[in-house]
């Protein structure tokens, strides 16, 4: 976002060299031309009428002769030759005619631009989420979120948390999408707000298990398990869950991530504790099949998410109503997948 800002800005300042001026900002130009003498000129110029400007632009008949006058003096150019009732351009004001025509309308992009900027509805956005919501869920959040904004420009990466968190803590991300560290980091470059949420239990439709509508933990004793990875935080909680329990824990297929292990459900060959959003992007995927059913847990194992943003970048307005809209899909999709 910061190098969109700082392109704006190199726009916002023009500088028109044949009157020698430089456009400082909306109403001010360094050698005293402004805003609203170029606007009662160029509306003279363009209905040949002080009264019809004056109306035009609402203003009073005396304001903007005096608009025009000042101009004058200010570039010691007469503009304007009266002919009775008429006034006449001399040949010098249809060259500052078209000069100050694109002032003003450069003007008027700019402004739109920042307008939207700040309603949040324009700009360019560097967001990543990890492998699992980036494959369904946070892209298609994203897509509706920017639909009808073709101004905001987006750039989306799938990357492991521990990569979003070093891209974060780098300032290079607006925010990222990942799982919640064990142990806050005080020193952390990145400010990190945690999600969770409760897990659910993933199992094959044609499975006994899928006649309940609650799972506990003994009901999964010597149950082949899916599970991720020796050493992420969900695996040690479904193990210290089991033995909590004093049940057997199997455990029949790793993966990195959550999706991978439904084809194993899906197959008959286990069930898996999953997090919420894993449940719903697989929901999403099997359609109407239902060849993998989600059943809530009686012993609650919770899934910790985080939203990461630099803590020494803050933020553009366009981001915080990204991120807030996520966080408010975040919740509709807990509601959900909860509800089946």
């Amino acid at each position: 976002m910061d190098s969109s800002i700082h392109a704006l800005s190199l726009e916002i300042t023009i500088i028109i060299t044949n009157f020698n001026f430089l456009l400082i900002d909306k109403n001010v130009l360094c050698l005293g031309m402004n805003v609203p003498q170029l606007l009662s000129f160029c509306e003279v110029m363009k209905t040949g009428s002080v009264s019809q400007a004056a109306r035009n632009l609402g203003r009073t008949q005396p304001a903007i002769s005096l608009s025009i006058k000042s101009l004058e003096e200010l570039l010691a150019v007469k503009l304007f030759v009266r002919d009775g009732h008429s006034l006449h351009p001399v040949p010098e004001a249809h060259y500052l005619f078209e000069e100050a025509r694109n002032v003003l309308d450069r003007l008027n992009v700019v402004t739109d631009t920042m307008k939207n900027l700040a309603r949040g509805q324009s700009g360019a956005l560097n967001v990543a989420a990890m492998p699992g919501p980036s494959t369904l869920v946070f892209p298609r959040f994203v897509a509706q979120a920017i639909r009808n904004n073709e101004n905001i420009k987006i750039s989306l990466s799938s990357r492991s948390s521990q990569h979003i968190r070093e891209m974060v803590g780098a300032q290079t991300l607006d925010f990222g999408f990942a799982d919640a560290a064990e142990v806050n980091d005080p020193n952390a470059l990145y400010e990190e707000e945690k999600l969770a949420a409760p897990c659910l239990c993933a199992v094959p439709a044609d499975h006994p298990l899928a006649l309940k509508d609650c799972i506990s933990i003994k009901d999964l004793d010597g149950v082949p398990q899916g599970t991720l990875q020796n050493g992420h935080p969900l695996f040690e909680r479904v193990r210290d869950a089991f033995a909590l329990n004093n049940v057997e824990f199997v455990q029949q297929v790793d993966s990195q991530i959550v999706l991978p292990l439904m084809q194993f459900v899906q197959e008959g060959l286990c069930c898996v504790i999953t997090d919420p959003i894993s449940a719903f992007t697989q929901m999403n995927i099997q359609g109407a099949t239902n060849a993998v059913v989600f059943r809530p847990l009686k012993d609650e194992i919770f899934y910790d998410y985080a939203i990461l943003t630099p803590r020494y970048r803050p933020i553009s307005q366009t981001a915080k109503v990204l991120l807030n809209g996520w966080r408010s899909h975040f919740s509709s999709i807990l509601n959900e997948v909860l509800e089946q």
